[in-house]
C-alpha cells in the first residue's frame, strides 16, 4: 500500500522540513513553509526507458524554427519557435503576457495548422472577448478551460496541435501529488511533465508564470532550469511601452529584448526603439545626455537624466531608477575624488527615460557626464552621445561593439561621439561622425561640457 507523508515545504526555495517553521533556514524568508502531502509508491521499473547512444551515431542538424509573425518576439526567441521547445513567459499581472501569446499563436496556427490554448484562470468566453479586441477569429485556435494536467496531456495527444499555451502553470495540478495547485511540488512536477511531453511530441509549448512581489517567477528557481527559454515582460503600467527580455535561451543568445507598445488593439511592435525613447527628449537642458547601450545584439540610444540639488537633510539622498544604485554611488565618489566636484552635500537623482533597466558598464560615462552637467548647470550638446566604462582611478575603459553603437547613432542623426581612447583608435570607420577619444573623467567632462 502507498503511504502518505506530511511535510512542510518552502514556497520560495523548495526547502522541506518535517515540522512547521516561521523562517526558512535555507533562504531566510518568513511564513513561506506550507503543509504538503506526498504519497510514497513502491518502486517500479519504467518500460519506456532510453538506451545509451554513441555521440557520432546521433544525427545532428540545424533546429527547425517557425516564425510567429511578430518580429520582436522572433528576435528574443532567436529567430523563431523551435520544435519541441518549452518557453516560460513571466511578468507582472496585466502587463500583456496573455495578449502577446494570443497574437503569437494566431500566426503560429496558420503555419502549424492548429493551436491549443489552455486556460486555468479564464473562461473561453473571456478569452473570446480578448481575441475580439485583438481582431483574432480563427477556427484553428482551440480553447480549453482545464487545470488537470492529466486531462490536458490526454486532450493534446488526441488533437495533436502545432503549438500549446498553458496559462498559467500556477493553476495546474497533477493527481499524483496531493499538494494544492501553485505549490512548489505541483509547479515543479507539472512543468517537468509538460517538458517531457513537448520533447516526445515535438510540440512547442508556451508556459505563463506568475511573478512574486520581488519580481521572480513564483515557485523555486528549478522552474527556470527545466524550460528551454525564459522570457520576462518588463515595463510600468504608467508607460505604454513593454520590453520582452530573454533571460535564458538554449537556442539563441540571451539578453535580447523586444520592444512593444500597448494599444487598444493589442501589443504593437516597435521596430526602431531608439527614436521612440528619444522622441520627447528636452534640448539644451542641463542634466540630460544620451548613451549608446547594447541589449543583446541590438544597440539602443537611451537618455539618462540627473538632478543634483543641495540637500535639505543631514544625509544627502541617492536615488536611481533604471541603473544600479551602488554603481551610482561609486561614480559619484569617483567624480568627487578624481574630478574635484563637491557632491557630499548634494542630493543625486538618476533616471533612465522610458522605463528601461540597463546594467552594462558602458553607460558609466553618461552617468558621470549628466551628474556634472546638472551640478554645473551646463547643458550637453544634444548631438553628442557617449559610452565607456569608468574605473575607480577615473580612467575611461574600452567596451565592446563600438562600431555597432556608432552606426546606430549615425542613423538617428548624432554628430559627435565621445568614447574611450582605446575604442577610438580601433575604429575602422567613423560613419560620418566626429570621434573624440578620452582617457579619464576630466577629459570626458571637458569634451562634453566644454569646461
Amino acid at each position: 500500500m502507498s503511504k502518505i507523508k506530511t511535510f512542510y515545504q518552502c514556497q520560495a526555495c523548495g526547502y522541506a522540513s518535517p515540522k512547521w517553521l516561521g523562517k526558512c533556514p535555507d533562504c531566510g524568508e518568513w511564513n513561506t513553509l506550507v503543509e504538503e502531502k506526498k504519497e510514497k509508491r513502491s518502486g517500479r521499473k519504467s518500460s519506456d526507458r532510453a538506451e545509451p547512444q554513441p555521440l557520432n551515431t546521433i544525427s545532428g542538424g540545424k533546429e527547425r524554427r517557425t516564425t510567429t509573425g511578430i518580429k520582436e518576439l522572433d528576435r528574443v526567441l532567436g529567430g523563431g519557435v523551435v520544435a519541441g521547445s518549452v518557453i516560460l513567459v513571466g511578468g507582472d499581472p496585466g502587463i500583456g503576457k496573455s495578449t502577446v501569446l494570443i497574437q503569437a499563436i494566431s500566426g503560429l496556427s496558420e503555419r502549424y495548422g492548429s493551436a491549443l490554448y489552455v486556460s486555468g484562470e479564464e473562461s473561453p468566453e473571456q478569452i473570446k472577448l480578448r481575441s475580439d479586441r485583438l481582431s483574432i477569429n480563427s477556427d484553428r485556435i482551440i480553447l480549453l478551460a482545464e487545470t488537470s494536467l492529466e486531462n490536458i496531456i490526454d486532450t493534446a495527444s488526441k488533437l495533436n496541435p502545432g503549438v500549446i499555451v498553458i496559462d498559467s502553470i500556477q493553476t495546474m495540478y497533477t493527481e499524483e501529488i496531493f499538494s494544492a495547485p501553485g505549490s512548489v511540488g505541483q509547479v515543479r512536477e507539472c512543468a517537468a511533465r509538460l517538458m517531457m511531453f513537448a520533447k516526445k511530441s515535438e510540440i512547442p509549448t508556451f508556459i505563463v508564470g506568475h511573478v512574486t512581489k520581488e519580481g521572480a517567477i513564483a515557485g523555486p528557481r528549478v522552474l527556470e532550469h527545466i524550460v528551454d527559454t525564459v522570457l520576462y515582460f518588463e515595463g510600468d503600467r504608467g508607460h505604454p511601452y513593454r520590453i520582452l527580455r530573454t533571460v535564458k535561451n538554449r537556442f539563441g543568445s540571451t539578453n535580447e529584448i523586444g520592444v512593444f507598445e500597448m494599444t487598444d488593439s493589442g501589443l504593437a511592435e516597435i521596430e526602431n526603439p531608439s527614436e521612440l525613447f528619444l522622441a520627447e527628449r528636452p534640448l539644451n537642458v542641463s542634466g540630460s545626455t544620451v548613451v549608446a547601450s547594447m541589449e543583446g545584439t541590438r544597440p539602443l540610444m537611451v537618455e539618462i537624466q540627473a538632478l543634483v540639488s543641495p540637500t535639505t537633510f543631514g544625509m544627502p539622498r541617492r536615488t536611481s531608477i533604471g541603473v544600479d544604485f551602488n554603481r551610482v554611488n561609486l561614480l559619484a565618489a569617483v567624480l568627487e575624488k578624481r574630478a574635484g566636484l563637491h557632491l557630499g552635500g548634494m542630493d543625486i537623482f538618476i533616471n533612465v527615460v522610458g522605463g528601461l533597466k540597463i546594467i552594462e558598464p558602458a553607460i558609466d560615462m553618461g552617468i558621470v557626464a549628466t551628474i556634472a552637467s546638472s551640478l554645473r548647470e551646463i547643458p550637453i550638446d544634444p548631438k553628442i552621445f557617449m559610452f565607456g566604462e569608468v574605473g575607480l582611478s577615473g580612467e575611461i575603459r574600452a567596451v565592446a561593439y563600438a562600431e555597432q553603437r556608432i552606426k546606430e547613432a549615425a542613423k538617428i542623426g548624432f554628430k559627435k561621439a565621445v568614447m574611450s581612447g582605446t575604442n577610438s583608435d580601433r575604429l575602422k570607420e567613423s560613419f560620418g561622425l566626429e570621434i573624440t577619444g578620452v582617457k579619464n573623467v576630466e577629459d570626458a567632462l571637458e569634451a562634453v561640457l566644454e569646461i
